[in-house]
Formats: C-alpha cells, sequence, structure tokens
C-alpha cells in the first residue's frame, strides 16, 4: 500500500486530465460497489426481517432486482399474515417479471392472485400473470402451448375486470398472440405443402396436400378475420389442383372439379390478388384436364 500511494502521484502527473477524471470516477465506482456488496451481504445474513424487508424495497426502487428478490425470497413466508404479506409478495412478483425470470414471474402471480382475490393488487397481479406468460411465449415454429395460456390468462383478465385501464392492453396483446398461433398454423400447412408427393409422412394413408387443405381449413374456421386468410387460401387452392393432378385416374375427374371450383372462389373473393394469374391459369389446366378425359369416354 505504501508503494501504491507514493507512486500513484507520479504516474498521475503523466496522463491526461480526462483520463485523470475517467481513473477516478473509476475507483469511486468500485469502492462504492465493495462498499454496497458488503453491506447487501450483512443486511441477507441479518436475523431482522423488518430490516431486509424495507432494504429489499430500497433495492426494488432503484432497479437491483436480483438483489431485491434474493431478501424478499428470505422474508415473503416469514411476513405471511402480516400486514406486509400482501406487498412484499406483489413486489417479489413484480421484481422477477422486472429481472426477465417470466416464468417465475407468472406463478408468483398466481400465488397472489389466489392468496389475496380481493387485493389492492389483485387487478395488476392478475393482468401480469397474461403478460409474464406473453413474454414466455416461444417462436411460431415452436410448440405453442404457453401461447395458449396466454391467451387464457389475458381472457380471464378481461372477464373479470371488464372496466379495467388496462383493458385495451390487453386485448392487443389477445390480437398479438392469436396472430402467432395463426402463424404456427400457415408454417404447418405451408410444411404440408411444401413436402408434396412425398409419402415419407403418410404411412397412415392420404397425403401432404390433403394434410395441408385440412391445416388451412380449419385454421380458416378457426381464425376468420386473420390477416393471413389469403395465403391460407391460397394454399388450399394450390393443394387441390396438385391432390388432382397426384390422384388415380378414378379420383382425377371429381378432383379437378374441385379443384376448378376452388380456383373460382379464390378470384371472386380475392379479385385483386398477384396470384390471380395462377388461379385462372389452374383453371384452365382443369378445363384442358377435363376435357381430355370427355373425350377419351366418347
Amino acid at each position: 500500500m505504501i508503494f501504491i500511494h507514493n507512486f500513484a502521484p507520479c504516474y498521475m502527473c503523466i496522463i491526461p486530465n480526462r483520463m485523470k477524471k475517467n481513473l477516478i470516477l473509476l475507483v469511486v465506482a468500485a469502492l462504492a460497489f465493495c462498499s454496497c456488496a458488503k453491506t447487501f451481504n450483512q443486511v441477507l445474513k441479518s436475523p431482522d426481517n423488518e430490516y431486509k424487508y424495507e432494504y429489499a424495497k430500497e433495492l426494488y426502487a432503484s432497479g437491483k432486482y436480483s438483489q431485491a428478490i434474493s431478501l424478499l425470497q428470505d422474508v415473503v413466508t416469514i411476513l405471511k399474515g402480516t400486514e406486509k404479506a400482501e406487498e412484499s409478495l406483489f413486489m417479489l412478483s413484480m421484481a422477477q417479471f422486472h429481472y426477465k425470470d417470466y416464468e417465475t414471474a407468472a406463478e408468483y402471480f398466481k400465488r397472489y392472485c389466489k392468496s389475496y382475490p380481493k387485493g389492492i393488487y389483485a387487478e395488476q397481479a392478475c393482468y401480469y400473470i397474461g403478460e409474464s406468460l406473453y413474454y414466455s411465449t416461444p417462436e411460431p415454429r415452436l410448440d405453442q402451448t404457453e401461447t395458449v395460456n396466454a391467451i387464457a390468462a389475458f381472457q380471464e383478465f378481461l372477464d373479470i375486470y371488464t372496466d379495467s385501464k388496462g383493458k385495451e392492453r390487453a386485448q392487443e396483446r389477445l390480437i398479438q398472440l392469436q396472430d402467432k398461433l395463426v402463424r404456427k398454423e400457415l408454417l404447418s400447412a405451408q410444411l404440408y405443402f411444401n413436402l408434396g408427393s412425398y409419402f415419407g409422412n403418410c404411412l397412415t394413408g392420404g397425403s401432404n396436400y390433403e394434410a395441408c387443405i385440412i391445416t388451412s381449413q380449419n385454421a380458416l374456421k378457426d381464425y376468420p378475420y386473420s390477416r393471413e386468410r389469403e395465403a391460407f387460401s391460397l394454399l388450399i387452392m394450390k393443394s387441390k389442383y396438385h391432390l388432382a393432378k397426384q390422384s388415380v385416374e378414378a379420383k382425377q375427374e371429381e378432383r379437378y372439379r374441385d379443384a376448378e371450383d376452388e380456383c373460382y372462389g379464390f378470384i371472386n373473393e380475392y379479385p385483386e390478388s398477384k396470384d390471380r394469374k395462377l388461379a385462372e391459369n389452374y383453371i384452365a389446366q382443369c378445363k384442358k384436364r377435363l376435357g381430355e378425359r370427355e373425350t377419351e369416354e366418347f
């Protein structure tokens, strides 16, 4: 320490003033951090739960959620039955949310709602169950169980708090979550179409084109106002045409007629679609194939 103390002034005199200030700030920050860490560890080991709780509130207010969580987890059970129990549980839930541990946050918010259904934070907690699950949802290609759970949570919030200030936001979240489910179905339908005539996954009967048609039709039924409606309709039309082409002779006439009707339906519903020419080409091909069959029969 003596060496550093005697050497430091000599070193400081040969560096720019701006760097001097930065070094001083770094030293001060490091000392402050060490001091805070020491204080936190002392509080964590303290048997005084009231002191722990008040210090946790300060940490939460200053955005130090990880440390706040550590203290709150220590005291939340001990405070149960006291006037601070409700607040401590809600604060722990919010700290987990801000710390971005959304799955844990959702569980704590559920716990709060179950313990204090008429509590002063009940409305917020009910909303944040859905919000936590919303941030836990995966990309559309993956399993969407959490998305379904988030939709259910927001729907429950809207059913209970019909006049809530969070109503509009919850409705927006529902639309976003539903769009994710729609996207999941669209990706599945597109995959079936892309697999086309590959039979490796059709060992139990049917075809990929039929799977694409069914998946798309179910999506249109479940989400009639989806922004992807045209995309599903296009996949149905394309799949019916290709299904007719690959069908055995006995089924071709029926399937070509079905494909032709589907093309006309697509044009009627989406007259300005960029895929209108494709639909018209399919119609021409269907008519040609049906005409050939009539000639053969004659």
